[in-house]
Protein backbone atom coordinates (compact mmCIF):
# COMPACT_ATOMS: atom_id res chain seq x y z
CA UNK A 1 0.00 0.00 0.00
CA UNK A 2 1.37 3.58 -1.18
CA UNK A 3 0.14 6.52 0.68
CA UNK A 4 1.27 9.86 -0.25
CA UNK A 5 0.97 13.05 2.24
CA UNK A 6 1.96 16.48 1.47
CA UNK A 7 4.31 18.34 3.93
CA UNK A 8 1.46 21.28 4.39
CA UNK A 9 -1.17 18.81 5.68
CA UNK A 10 0.56 17.86 9.03
CA UNK A 11 2.26 20.07 11.94
CA UNK A 12 2.22 17.74 14.22
CA UNK A 13 11.22 -2.64 19.75
CA UNK A 14 13.31 -4.49 19.53
CA UNK A 15 16.19 -3.22 21.14
CA UNK A 16 19.10 -5.32 21.16
CA UNK A 17 20.42 -4.78 24.95
CA UNK A 18 24.47 -6.00 25.20
CA UNK A 19 27.36 -5.90 26.77
CA UNK A 20 31.25 -6.10 26.81
CA UNK A 21 32.98 -8.06 28.84
CA UNK A 22 36.50 -6.66 27.40
CA UNK A 23 38.94 -4.97 29.52
CA UNK A 24 41.40 -2.46 28.13
CA UNK A 25 44.55 -0.94 29.68
CA UNK A 26 43.88 2.90 29.65
CA UNK A 27 46.38 5.86 30.02
CA UNK A 28 44.25 8.54 31.05
CA UNK A 29 45.28 11.93 29.56
CA UNK A 30 43.70 15.20 30.10
CA UNK A 31 44.12 19.35 29.19
CA UNK A 32 42.54 22.27 30.02
CA UNK A 33 41.65 22.86 26.37
CA UNK A 34 41.76 19.29 24.21
CA UNK A 35 40.06 16.25 25.31
CA UNK A 36 42.38 13.77 24.54
CA UNK A 37 40.83 10.87 25.60
CA UNK A 38 42.29 7.45 26.48
CA UNK A 39 45.47 5.47 25.06
CA UNK A 40 43.88 1.81 24.78
CA UNK A 41 46.00 -1.36 23.57
CA UNK A 42 42.44 -2.87 21.80
CA UNK A 43 38.97 -2.16 21.20
CA UNK A 44 36.14 -3.20 23.07
CA UNK A 45 34.26 -6.43 22.23
CA UNK A 46 31.16 -4.54 21.85
CA UNK A 47 31.41 -2.42 18.51
CA UNK A 48 28.45 -1.78 17.02
CA UNK A 49 29.00 0.60 14.13
CA UNK A 50 31.97 1.98 12.25
CA UNK A 51 32.50 5.00 10.36
CA UNK A 52 35.64 6.64 8.32
CA UNK A 53 36.05 10.28 8.31
CA UNK A 54 37.57 12.63 5.52
CA UNK A 55 41.27 12.14 6.95
CA UNK A 56 40.76 8.40 6.79
CA UNK A 57 40.17 8.38 10.56
CA UNK A 58 38.22 5.43 11.53
CA UNK A 59 35.37 5.53 14.64
CA UNK A 60 34.28 2.54 16.10
CA UNK A 61 30.98 3.31 18.15
CA UNK A 62 30.55 1.09 20.89
CA UNK A 63 27.05 0.10 22.90
CA UNK A 64 28.99 -0.09 26.17
CA UNK A 65 32.47 1.85 25.98
CA UNK A 66 32.01 5.42 23.88
CA UNK A 67 33.41 5.39 20.65
CA UNK A 68 37.22 4.31 19.92
CA UNK A 69 39.35 6.33 17.25
CA UNK A 70 41.72 4.43 15.00
CA UNK A 71 44.66 6.39 13.48
CA UNK A 72 46.13 3.43 11.81
CA UNK A 73 48.57 3.24 14.43
CA UNK A 74 46.84 3.54 18.09
CA UNK A 75 43.52 3.34 19.42
CA UNK A 76 41.90 6.61 21.44
CA UNK A 77 38.77 5.84 23.36
CA UNK A 78 36.38 8.01 24.37
CA UNK A 79 33.91 7.82 27.11
CA UNK A 80 31.76 10.11 29.08
CA UNK A 81 34.56 11.24 31.16
CA UNK A 82 35.74 12.90 28.10
CA UNK A 83 31.89 14.55 27.18
CA UNK A 84 29.91 11.73 25.62
CA UNK A 85 26.68 12.11 27.23
CA UNK A 86 26.62 8.57 26.76
CA UNK A 87 28.93 5.58 26.36
CA UNK A 88 26.10 3.94 23.95
CA UNK A 89 26.89 5.31 20.57
CA UNK A 90 23.98 4.94 17.48
CA UNK A 91 25.50 6.65 14.92
CA UNK A 92 28.12 8.29 13.62
CA UNK A 93 27.93 11.04 10.88
CA UNK A 94 30.00 13.81 9.57
CA UNK A 95 29.40 16.91 8.15
CA UNK A 96 30.79 18.75 5.31
CA UNK A 97 34.13 20.64 7.77
CA UNK A 98 34.84 17.42 9.20
CA UNK A 99 33.33 17.57 12.32
CA UNK A 100 31.99 13.91 13.60
CA UNK A 101 29.08 13.79 15.38
CA UNK A 102 27.78 11.22 17.68
CA UNK A 103 23.98 10.06 18.35
CA UNK A 104 22.84 7.65 21.09
CA UNK A 105 19.52 6.43 20.67
CA UNK A 106 18.80 4.76 23.90
CA UNK A 107 17.39 5.59 26.53
CA UNK A 108 17.11 9.07 25.54
CA UNK A 109 18.71 10.55 22.42
CA UNK A 110 21.27 13.06 22.62
CA UNK A 111 23.54 14.45 19.92
CA UNK A 112 27.24 15.53 20.68
CA UNK A 113 29.29 17.82 17.73
CA UNK A 114 32.81 16.56 17.81
CA UNK A 115 35.50 19.29 16.46
CA UNK A 116 38.52 17.97 17.06
CA UNK A 117 39.46 19.70 20.18
CA UNK A 118 35.74 19.18 22.57
CA UNK A 119 32.62 17.56 22.69
CA UNK A 120 29.26 20.32 22.47
CA UNK A 121 25.88 18.76 23.14
CA UNK A 122 23.22 20.12 20.40
CA UNK A 123 19.92 21.17 21.91
CA UNK A 124 16.95 20.08 20.15
CA UNK A 125 14.67 22.34 18.73
CA UNK A 126 11.16 21.68 18.47
CA UNK A 127 10.32 22.49 15.04
CA UNK A 128 8.45 22.05 11.54
CA UNK A 129 10.80 23.38 9.02
CA UNK A 130 10.64 20.47 6.52
CA UNK A 131 13.51 21.13 4.00
CA UNK A 132 16.22 18.74 1.96
CA UNK A 133 19.19 20.56 1.70
CA UNK A 134 22.43 18.66 0.36
CA UNK A 135 24.62 19.59 3.69
CA UNK A 136 22.12 18.46 5.97
CA UNK A 137 22.84 15.75 8.80
CA UNK A 138 19.71 13.52 9.40
CA UNK A 139 19.72 11.60 12.45
CA UNK A 140 17.26 9.01 14.19
CA UNK A 141 15.29 10.25 17.14
CA UNK A 142 14.94 7.61 19.70
CA UNK A 143 13.71 3.67 19.24
CA UNK A 144 10.80 5.01 21.06
CA UNK A 145 7.43 5.32 19.02
CA UNK A 146 7.23 8.78 18.90
CA UNK A 147 7.57 9.79 15.49
CA UNK A 148 10.35 11.63 15.44
CA UNK A 149 13.49 12.61 13.70
CA UNK A 150 16.29 15.20 13.62
CA UNK A 151 17.77 17.55 10.83
CA UNK A 152 20.90 19.61 11.59
CA UNK A 153 21.70 22.29 8.86
CA UNK A 154 24.48 23.36 10.60
CA UNK A 155 23.50 25.18 13.14
CA UNK A 156 19.75 24.35 14.47
CA UNK A 157 18.92 20.85 15.32
CA UNK A 158 15.59 20.46 13.95
CA UNK A 159 13.21 18.02 15.81
CA UNK A 160 10.25 17.09 13.53
CA UNK A 161 7.92 14.81 13.41
CA UNK A 162 6.87 12.48 10.65
CA UNK A 163 3.13 12.58 9.28
CA UNK A 164 1.19 9.06 10.20
CA UNK A 165 -0.06 7.72 7.32
CA UNK A 166 -3.29 7.64 7.08
CA UNK A 167 -5.61 4.80 8.45
CA UNK A 168 -2.85 4.21 10.96
CA UNK A 169 -3.49 4.91 14.53
CA UNK A 170 -0.41 3.40 15.95
CA UNK A 171 3.15 5.53 16.96
CA UNK A 172 6.17 4.40 15.32
CA UNK A 173 9.91 5.29 15.68
CA UNK A 174 12.50 5.68 13.25
CA UNK A 175 15.04 2.71 12.68
CA UNK A 176 16.66 3.86 9.86
CA UNK A 177 18.09 6.75 7.53
CA UNK A 178 18.69 6.67 3.83
CA UNK A 179 19.79 9.03 1.11
CA UNK A 180 19.09 8.30 -2.64
CA UNK A 181 21.01 8.69 -5.43
CA UNK A 182 18.25 11.50 -5.99
CA UNK A 183 18.81 13.22 -2.69
CA UNK A 184 15.55 12.09 -1.33
CA UNK A 185 15.37 10.98 2.20
CA UNK A 186 14.06 8.01 3.37
CA UNK A 187 13.22 6.61 6.80
CA UNK A 188 12.63 2.95 7.53
CA UNK A 189 10.02 2.68 10.46
CA UNK A 190 8.99 0.35 13.09
CA UNK A 191 6.11 -0.70 12.52
CA UNK A 192 4.49 1.65 9.62
CA UNK A 193 6.94 0.85 7.02
CA UNK A 194 9.26 2.94 5.08
CA UNK A 195 8.76 7.20 4.12
CA UNK A 196 10.19 9.30 1.69
CA UNK A 197 10.35 12.28 1.86
CA UNK A 198 11.54 14.17 -1.53
CA UNK A 199 11.46 18.15 -0.11
CA UNK A 200 7.89 18.83 -1.01
CA UNK A 201 5.87 15.78 0.05
CA UNK A 202 5.53 12.22 2.01
CA UNK A 203 5.45 8.95 0.22
CA UNK A 204 4.94 5.96 2.10
CA UNK A 205 5.56 2.06 1.50
CA UNK A 206 3.23 0.58 4.65
CA UNK A 207 4.69 -2.63 6.48
CA UNK A 208 2.14 -4.88 5.05
CA UNK A 209 4.00 -4.43 1.85
CA UNK A 210 7.32 -4.05 3.62
CA UNK A 211 7.94 -6.77 6.14
CA UNK A 212 7.37 -10.49 5.86
CA UNK A 213 6.00 -10.80 8.91
CA UNK A 214 3.46 -7.94 9.18
CA UNK A 215 3.06 -6.78 12.80
CA UNK A 216 3.95 -10.59 13.62
CA UNK A 217 7.29 -9.77 15.44
CA UNK A 218 8.99 -7.60 12.88
CA UNK A 219 11.93 -5.96 13.77
CA UNK A 220 11.28 -2.96 11.99
CA UNK A 221 13.06 -1.53 8.75
CA UNK A 222 16.98 -1.76 9.67
CA UNK A 223 18.29 -1.32 6.54
CA UNK A 224 17.48 0.52 3.44
CA UNK A 225 19.87 0.53 0.10
CA UNK A 226 19.67 1.23 -3.57
CA UNK A 227 21.10 -1.23 -6.21
CA UNK A 228 22.71 -0.48 -9.09
CA UNK A 229 19.15 -0.50 -10.87
CA UNK A 230 17.99 1.87 -8.89
CA UNK A 231 16.01 -0.56 -6.86
CA UNK A 232 15.33 -0.79 -3.49
CA UNK A 233 16.00 -3.26 -1.07
CA UNK A 234 13.97 -3.16 2.28
CA UNK A 235 15.94 -5.74 4.80
CA UNK A 236 13.44 -8.16 3.05
CA UNK A 237 14.09 -10.68 -0.08
CA UNK A 238 11.64 -8.56 -2.08
CA UNK A 239 13.27 -5.82 -4.09
CA UNK A 240 11.21 -2.18 -4.63
CA UNK A 241 11.29 -0.22 -7.97
CA UNK A 242 9.98 3.45 -7.17
CA UNK A 243 8.93 5.57 -9.43
CA UNK A 244 9.66 9.32 -10.00
CA UNK A 245 6.15 10.79 -9.61
CA UNK A 246 7.27 13.39 -11.85
CA UNK A 247 7.15 10.37 -14.91
CA UNK A 248 3.82 8.72 -13.18
CA UNK A 249 0.76 7.96 -15.03
CA UNK A 250 -0.96 6.27 -12.13
CA UNK A 251 -1.19 6.74 -9.08
CA UNK A 252 1.36 3.85 -8.19
CA UNK A 253 4.49 4.61 -6.23
CA UNK A 254 6.24 1.76 -6.63
CA UNK A 255 6.17 -2.47 -7.73
CA UNK A 256 7.01 -5.24 -5.53
CA UNK A 257 9.48 -7.55 -6.88
CA UNK A 258 9.85 -11.32 -5.77
CA UNK A 259 13.44 -11.45 -6.18
CA UNK A 260 16.28 -13.23 -3.82
CA UNK A 261 13.58 -15.34 -1.57
CA UNK A 262 15.54 -16.67 1.23
CA UNK A 263 19.15 -16.12 1.47
CA UNK A 264 19.79 -19.52 2.26
CA UNK A 265 17.75 -20.78 -0.78
CA UNK A 266 15.20 -22.66 1.11
CA UNK A 267 11.59 -22.81 0.52
CA UNK A 268 10.71 -22.51 4.59
CA UNK A 269 14.14 -19.89 4.90
CA UNK A 270 13.82 -18.12 8.42
CA UNK A 271 16.50 -15.83 6.58
CA UNK A 272 13.55 -13.71 4.85
CA UNK A 273 14.95 -10.21 6.20
CA UNK A 274 18.71 -9.11 7.70
CA UNK A 275 19.78 -6.27 9.65
CA UNK A 276 21.77 -4.44 7.65
CA UNK A 277 23.13 -3.60 3.67
CA UNK A 278 25.76 -2.38 1.84
CA UNK A 279 26.85 -2.25 -1.83
CA UNK A 280 30.32 -3.08 -2.59
CA UNK A 281 32.18 -0.95 -5.39
CA UNK A 282 31.54 -3.84 -7.61
CA UNK A 283 28.00 -3.16 -6.96
CA UNK A 284 27.35 -6.25 -5.25
CA UNK A 285 24.78 -6.19 -3.07
CA UNK A 286 25.77 -7.62 0.81
CA UNK A 287 23.32 -8.41 4.21
CA UNK A 288 24.22 -9.22 7.35
CA UNK A 289 22.10 -11.25 9.67
CA UNK A 290 22.06 -11.44 13.25
CA UNK A 291 22.98 -15.47 13.91
CA UNK A 292 23.64 -16.31 10.52
CA UNK A 293 26.93 -14.48 9.04
CA UNK A 294 26.93 -12.28 5.73
CA UNK A 295 25.27 -13.04 2.01
CA UNK A 296 26.88 -11.27 -0.88
CA UNK A 297 23.99 -11.44 -4.23
CA UNK A 298 25.83 -10.64 -7.23
CA UNK A 299 22.79 -10.15 -9.18
CA UNK A 300 22.68 -13.83 -10.16
CA UNK A 301 24.19 -15.41 -7.58
CA UNK A 302 23.89 -15.72 -3.55
CA UNK A 303 27.16 -16.69 -1.88
CA UNK A 304 27.34 -17.23 2.03
CA UNK A 305 29.78 -15.90 4.07
CA UNK A 306 30.22 -17.35 7.69
CA UNK A 307 31.00 -15.63 10.52
CA UNK A 308 32.64 -16.97 13.36
CA UNK A 309 35.07 -16.41 16.37
CA UNK A 310 36.89 -19.86 17.85
CA UNK A 311 34.43 -22.08 15.84
CA UNK A 312 31.51 -20.85 16.84
CA UNK A 313 29.23 -18.16 15.12
CA UNK A 314 28.41 -14.99 16.05
CA UNK A 315 26.17 -12.60 16.59
CA UNK A 316 26.43 -9.25 14.13
CA UNK A 317 24.79 -6.04 13.61
CA UNK A 318 26.05 -3.94 11.07
CA UNK A 319 28.13 -3.97 8.01
CA UNK A 320 30.14 -0.66 6.49
CA UNK A 321 32.61 0.64 3.66
CA UNK A 322 35.22 2.62 3.68
CA UNK A 323 36.61 5.16 1.80
CA UNK A 324 38.78 2.45 -0.08
CA UNK A 325 35.94 0.28 -0.75
CA UNK A 326 37.04 -2.54 2.09
CA UNK A 327 33.81 -3.65 4.03
CA UNK A 328 33.61 -3.89 7.87
CA UNK A 329 31.43 -5.71 10.45
CA UNK A 330 30.12 -4.30 13.79
CA UNK A 331 29.22 -7.57 16.29
CA UNK A 332 27.66 -7.87 19.63
CA UNK A 333 30.05 -9.42 21.24
CA UNK A 334 33.60 -9.99 19.27
CA UNK A 335 34.78 -6.52 18.19
CA UNK A 336 35.05 -5.75 14.54
CA UNK A 337 35.32 -8.20 11.60
CA UNK A 338 36.97 -7.04 7.93
CA UNK A 339 36.66 -8.64 5.09
CA UNK A 340 40.07 -9.99 3.02
CA UNK A 341 38.62 -11.10 -0.08
CA UNK A 342 37.95 -14.22 0.96
CA UNK A 343 36.76 -14.15 4.47
CA UNK A 344 35.32 -11.51 7.51
CA UNK A 345 38.24 -11.85 10.12
CA UNK A 346 38.62 -10.26 13.52
CA UNK A 347 40.44 -6.95 13.16
CA UNK A 348 43.71 -6.51 15.38
CA UNK A 349 46.03 -3.53 14.70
Amino acid sequence: MTIKLSIFTFFNALVLLTSCNGQTTKQHVKTDNIVKGDTVTELGNNIMVIHQDKNNMYWFGSWDNGVYKYDGKSFTNFTTEHGLPSNRIDEIKEDKLGNIYFNSCYPNSTIVKFDGHNFTTLTAIPSIEWQLQSDDLWFRHSYEFENKVYRYDGITLHELQLPKPPNLSNPFGIYSIYKDKKGNIWFGTNPSGVCRYDGKSFEWITEEDVTEFRNEGANGVRSITEDKNGDFWFNTEYRYSVYDSTTLKNKTLYTRHESIGGLDGKKDSDLDEYLSTVTDNNNNLWFVTYRNGVWKYDGTKITHYPVQNNSKDITLFSIYKDNNGELWLGTHENGVFKFNGTAFVKFEK
